[in-house]
């Protein structure tokens, strides 16, 4: 009855407030976003979720990174020469680049980094990236010859993880470093305040290479809750966020809203999926997997959750990405097939409707974090679908870390999750049998040996259209295995308040040069 009632006072209040004018912010020289976890490790080789891995991306810099039109660009590195067997990269560095407490950033620091990464007691997912360079050693101080066993085609994209102080982290025990919590980085912004579980408060660096960021501070404030965050968005609490389906629908396109909040809308280079734990027996059969598959209605959930701003997934590439299969077929949503695959291997209803196999029924849990209204939502209506071919499926809802955990630890059964993709299509960390170690991205302990023969060579194939082939293959078989239940690409949708200009929409999205969005002296320019 509580709950009825609290749901019923947030709508009035979003009633109220969606009349209502957007209040002046605060201050006029912070970016206040909001996230539903707080991030963990802010070190970027154990940045691996997307609130830590947010935090990081601001404070550290990589050799390269993508511009706006998902070009491979300098960052640390100014610029780099390849040879032409693809094998030799020389990196040249940007000169007086100086880490947040005032030390010059080397070519050391670059050794040092690659040095760690592929130390095996690191506990990071990102080490494969580094497993074919034969050697990394500087040429002087300023610059850097990375040598490769084979061509690897991800390696300039690799080379953007985050660049890690060797004057301060050297024979230092990582994983447990107090870096993590209050890490020196070169970016444009550096740690002024970490609350758990509260805010995360940036201030800008004055020193930064690319120039002074705008905002004196960038401020993540940790609301679980999306609901609250929006009001906080309305109220002026916070200048951007993602919307929520219905957000967007029933509040984002009316012309109350759009007259304070510009709406930025794209597909995200990324996916929602069920991962099964593939060393538990009840999903070991990869014909079980493909029967929940048939029994899963993606158009129903892409209606009812996302609200139609979305497409169905049939594999680990989203259709944006050059290595997408378009001839790989989803499963038809057919309850009868479910049914027939499942009693052909010996699961038959009881007097309750459950399937049961050897006394023991099919039921299991599927662990989802808080604060992701449209996974939850998912999950409902998948236990209602799978309940009418008799699964009995269980919804879990963890505060973040706790699932972090879990997920870690693999103590789970099934897990709904969202992978944000790399520009690339390397499937390495994700889907190679060897990358199963905890901490690893392969969780679900997927293996297949002809996948892992296919990843293995796309990436010493320097030509996209050779190594499309490739990929469209592994596209082929990993749908056919489905080690996750691939669900749908969900779009993107972001408010920013109007207050912020300079945003520049582009094809890598919006935040490509957010360092120099601006607020107008003149608030009388805010909303104009």
């Amino acid at each position: 009855m509580l709950k009825k009632y609290g749901r019923l006072l947030l709508f009035i209040v979003l009633l109220i407030t969606s009349c209502q004018k957007a209040p002046d912010i605060k201050e006029p020289f912070s970016l206040t976003g909001a996230s539903s976890a707080d991030a963990k490790r802010l070190l970027p080789l154990f940045a691996s979720d997307s609130a830590s891995a947010d935090i990081s991306g601001r404070i550290f810099n990589g050799l390269t990174k993508y511009d706006k039109n998902l070009n491979i660009i300098g960052d640390l590195a100014e610029n780099w020469s390849i040879s032409k067997d693809g094998k030799e990269i020389i990196f040249y560095l940007r000169k007086g680049v100086k880490w947040h407490d005032g030390i010059e950033f080397t070519a050391d620091d670059v050794i040092f980094t690659y040095t760690v990464l592929t130390d095996p007691k690191n506990p990071t997912p990102y080490s494969s990236n580094y497993g074919p360079v034969k050697e990394v050693r500087a040429l002087d101080r300023y610059t850097i010859k990375v040598i490769y066993e084979k061509p690897f085609a991800p390696a300039l994209e690799s080379w953007g993880m985050g660049i890690l102080p060797k004057h301060l982290l050297e024979g230092k025990e990582l994983f447990n470093s107090p870096l993590n919590r209050n890490p020196i980085g070169t970016g444009p912004f550096k740690l002024k305040e970490w609350v758990t579980g509260q805010r995360i408060i940036l201030n800008r660096n004055e020193a930064y290479f690319e120039g002074i960021p705008f905002f004196e501070k960038f401020i993540s404030r940790i609301i679980p809750d999306p609901s609250t965050m929006f009001l906080e968005l309305r109220f002026g609490g916070i200048d951007f966020m993602g919307l929520a389906p219905a957000q967007f629908k029933y509040y984002g396109q009316k012309s109350d809203f759009k007259k304070y909040f510009n709406v930025y809308r794209y597909p995200s280079f990324g996916y929602t999926y069920i991962g099964y734990n593939l060393k538990n027996p009840l999903f070991s059969d990869k014909r079980v997997r493909q029967a929940i598959a048939h029994a899963i209605n993606k158009k129903e959930i892409i209606e009812g959750v996302l609200l139609g701003y979305g497409t169905p997934c049939t594999g680990p590439f989203p259709p944006s990405s050059w290595a997408f299969n378009p001839e790989v077929k989803d499963f038809e949503y057919s309850p009868e097939k479910a049914k027939k695959i499942l009693s052909e291997l010996g699961w038959k209803e009881n007097d309750r409707g459950i399937l049961t196999k050897d006394g023991k029924i099919f039921s299991f849990i599927l662990l989802l974090n808080q604060g992701n209204e449209a996974r939850l939502k998912t999950a409902q209506i998948i236990k209602e679908q799978l309940k009418k071919i008799g699964i009995e499926l269980n919804i879990r809802v963890l505060e973040w870390q706790s699932f972090l955990e879990l997920v870690t630890k693999r103590q789970f059964q099934a897990v709904l999750l969202g992978w944000s993709l790399s520009r690339d299509p390397d499937l390495f960390d994700i889907f190679h049998s060897s990358k199963t170690r905890p901490g690893e991205f392969n969780f679900v302990s997927y293996s297949n040996h002809e996948v892992d023969n296919l990843i293995e060579k796309a990436r010493e194939i320097l030509n996209r259209e050779q190594r499309k082939k490739l990929y469209w293959k592994v596209h082929e078989i990993i749908a056919e295995d489905q080690p996750y239940t691939f669900l749908y690409v969900p779009d993107t949708i972001i408010a920013v308040n109007k207050r912020i200009k300079g945003i520049e929409p582009a094809p890598v999205g919006i935040w490509h040069n957010y360092i120099h969005w601006y607020v107008p002296k003149n608030r009388i320019d805010w909303y104009n």
